[in-house]
């Protein structure tokens, strides 16, 4: 594909002559356009009427820019209590504030960004964000929430320039601005503390750089040409350090790119060292500048949040030891293992855990009835072990004991400190993993049977050699069955508190999951050694953060309850989803599309597909057409194929994903079918108005058909609204509901 332009070709040069190629080609069909037009029209424009055309532009760009700003503001602090994922992103927003650590599946950067906001506008970080509906009273949040807000309204302008930049037309551009300032959907998520307008600001950015910088085209390494090349870069850093969604604006503008490569190697006149430096410019701008500028982002993640919190637990021991107030963090404790030691033993496996357990036992008809393992994680008494011998019952810490370390191929058992039953497995079947065994807690005050049992074996060690505190990964093999403890990664149902499924596996091989190590140590008989020397590199806490997100995004499933939606659902508009609100007496704000816009882009991708394909079989068959409608056959294929692009790579991908997936993922694509709705459009009734040329009103249908789309959508966001800005009385099932004549659709709970 090659960089998106909006120029046209004359009737006689539907294909590249001899000769040229690529970019030339298509430049010297649009010189021919162009001097074609000014024989139809030798009179240029005068001065003055340049001018006005200008400041005309300015001021349309100026007014919807104005009118996006006026709606999303409008209204922002309504209502005054946490609204859905606002009880995420607040509360991390505070982690930051009071530097404290947390876990997310997300990068860093919007919440860092959020966190800032908030900040400066005053907000010390102190409101809690338990659940959705609690008041925020004194505390500030209008500083996160004008944020987000203030990012959102910039979608508007950005969709409106980059179509106008691809089409040459002021109508597609405002048709465009329209359909994205009248959406309800998009403006309900822009005035809440979310990553999505943030998201959605970066996508556009790039969007736009990416457009102005290949409207450069014929002034490579120029000032303007270098500015928008880089602002993609920095744009392109900024989508993915929000989400992992943005790779696929990283991924459009990579085949942009290597289009536009692939046409400057083709064209004849350019010598390979220039072809080189194109390439060289796009390394730095568009890999080596966003890699930068990603990583730049953790670093100042993690050195802003330096105290331990509620996410240490999904990290190892070495990455817990640089967080203060952590008990690992600047710690000494006895280097070797030994018997009568209180210890935890925590999984290698991202995101695993700590071996637990609690007096809950299982359910009946799960195993045997006795207490739950499990693995957590977070720290908790429930994690403490003692390690004894597996014949005796006498106290290793009893002062005549001389001290006997743990080593390697030793019988063991580990008895729960807080209940005193021992680690225990046999030959009923795990709760959720079949094939494998269940593991539980029994026994009273440590006296249990042989089943408890267990061989500790340091992974490529020998005989002998003793076990390391956080550096020796070891495997517990149960006597009895012959199986592996290990932890299978499912969550348990809520008579398991969600947390991890623990086994004992028969199938040996060796995988992170069967492989543990030991984090806490106490025992008083034994000297220490400080922790320090454990610490991570940066380049190992970056790696180790992303396979933690990886981990945690594949293993986002719904929980009971949870209400959820397909990608099949997203443009038909087929659900909303509830932000605030349940009842008539509450506040309602529902997230949901303006039908007439979400149906009009559904419509439109169909239109192009027909049309685009028609257009293109009769380009391709060398049909010859007057020069106005190949120009704007070419505005339709090129920009309206770039944009088309744009909402497929946005869309499709969540088809192939297993995460738990929610409406709001749909809205990065839904801005791409907009911007395809505005050119699509424009291009139509251009072309009708050129096929009724004869007729007295033909100069009228495009004017029309284009003040008749703009009256639709803003009338229909007069009626849907309340959506938006909130609801209250009556749900719209009921018929006394002002709402009652707007469900148009069964599936709509507003």
């Amino acid at each position: 594909m090659p960089p998106a332009t909006g120029g046209g070709l004359a009737e006689t040069e539907l294909r590249p002559r001899r000769g040229r190629c690529g970019p030339q080609a298509t430049r010297a069909a649009d010189r021919d356009v162009a001097a074609r037009a000014a024989a139809r029209n030798p009179k240029r424009p005068a001065r003055g009427s340049r001018r006005f055309e200008t400041a005309s532009r300015w001021a349309l760009l100026a007014l919807v820019t104005l009118l996006s700003f006026a709606t999303r503001f409008h209204r922002l602090d309504e209502p005054p209590h946490i609204c859905w994922d606002e009880t995420h992103f607040g509360k991390m927003g505070s982690y930051y504030i009071n530097r404290t650590f947390f876990f997310d599946v997300h990068p860093p950067l919007g919440k860092m960004l959020i966190g800032l906001a908030g900040y400066l506008s005053g907000y010390d970080g102190t409101f809690l964000f338990q659940k959705p509906g609690d008041k925020y009273e004194h505390h500030s949040y209008m500083g996160m929430r004008g944020f987000c807000a203030f990012l959102g309204s910039w979608l508007v302008p950005f969709a409106y320039l980059t179509v106008l930049d691809l089409s040459k037309s002021l109508s597609a551009a405002l048709l465009t601005a329209a359909l994205l300032t009248f959406d309800t959907g998009c403006l309900t998520l822009s005035q809440y503390i979310l990553l999505d307008p943030i998201l959605m600001f970066f996508i556009m950015a790039a969007m736009l750089s990416m457009v102005k910088y290949n409207s450069c085209v014929d002034r490579p390494f120029s000032a303007p040409w270098w500015f928008w090349l880089s602002l993609t870069g920095v744009s392109l850093a900024g989508a993915l350090g929000v989400k992992f969604v943005g790779l696929f604006i990283i991924l459009q503008v990579g085949l942009n790119t290597i289009a536009d490569l692939w046409y400057l190697f083709g064209d004849l006149s350019l010598s390979l060292v220039t072809v080189g430096k194109h390439l060289t410019a796009r390394v730095l701008c568009l890999i080596v500048l966003p890699l930068a500028l990603y990583t730049a982002t953790f670093a100042v993640h993690f050195m802003v949040l330096s105290k331990s919190g509620p996410g240490d637990g999904f990290f190892s021991s070495a990455f817990q030891a640089r967080l203060s107030g952590n008990n690992l963090h600047n710690a000494s404790i006895p280097e070797h293992l030994a018997y009568g030691s209180v210890i935890t033993v925590k999984n290698l496996q991202m995101a695993i855990g700590y071996l637990h357990s609690h007096r809950h036992l299982y359910p009946e008809g799960i195993g045997a009835r006795q207490q739950q393992v499990t693995t957590y994680l977070h720290k908790d008494y429930n994690n403490l072990w003692i390690i004894k011998k597996h014949n005796t019952n006498s106290d290793p810490l009893d002062p005549s004991f001389p001290v006997e370390f743990v080593r390697h191929g030793d019988i063991i058992r580990l008895e729960h400190k807080e209940t005193s039953r021992n680690l225990h497995s046999h030959y009923h079947e795990a709760p959720l993993t079949r094939k494998h065994y269940q593991v539980t807690g029994y026994g009273i005050n440590g006296t249990g049977d042989s089943n408890d049992f267990w061989r500790i074996e340091v992974v490529n060690r020998k005989f002998g050699n003793r076990i390391k505190v956080l550096r020796s990964r070891i495997r517990l093999i149960h006597l009895v069955t012959g199986c592996v403890l290990g932890s299978s990664g499912k969550v348990l149902p809520k008579w398991g508190w969600e947390q991890l499924e623990v086994t004992c596996t028969p199938y040996l091989k060796e995988t992170l999951n069967s492989i543990w190590n030991v984090e806490d140590h106490i025992n008083p008989k034994l000297p220490n050694i400080s922790l320090n020397v454990l610490q991570p590199s940066f380049p190992e806490i970056l790696l180790e953060s992303h396979m933690v997100m990886i981990w945690g995004n594949n293993g986002l499933k719904p929980k009971d309850n949870e209400f959820t939606s397909k990608p099949w659902h997203w443009p038909i508009n087929y659900q909303g989803l509830r932000f605030s609100g349940v009842n008539d007496t509450d506040f309602r704000v529902y997230l949901l599309g303006n039908p007439v816009v979400w149906w009009l882009n559904l419509l439109s991708i169909a239109l192009y597909l027909l049309s685009g394909s028609i257009i293109a079989i009769a380009m391709q068959r060398g049909t010859r057409v007057p020069a106005e409608v190949a120009g704007l056959s070419q505005v339709l294929l090129r920009g309206g194929g770039q944009v088309l692009l744009g909402w497929m790579l946005h869309y499709f991908p969540f088809f192939l994903m297993g995460r738990v997936l929610y409406f709001h993922h749909y809205f990065p694509a839904m801005l791409f079918s907009s911007m395809l709705t505005g050119i699509l459009w424009d291009t139509l009734l251009r072309l009708c108005a050129w096929g009724l040329a004869s007729w007295p009103l033909a100069r009228g249908i495009h004017v029309a058909g284009i003040l008749s789309l703009l009256l639709g959508t803003a009338y229909s966001f007069y009626l849907f609204h309340p959506l938006a800005y909130g609801m209250v009385g009556p749900l719209a099932q009921d018929p006394q509901s002002p709402m009652a004549g707007l469900r148009w659709l069964d599936s709509w709970e507003f």
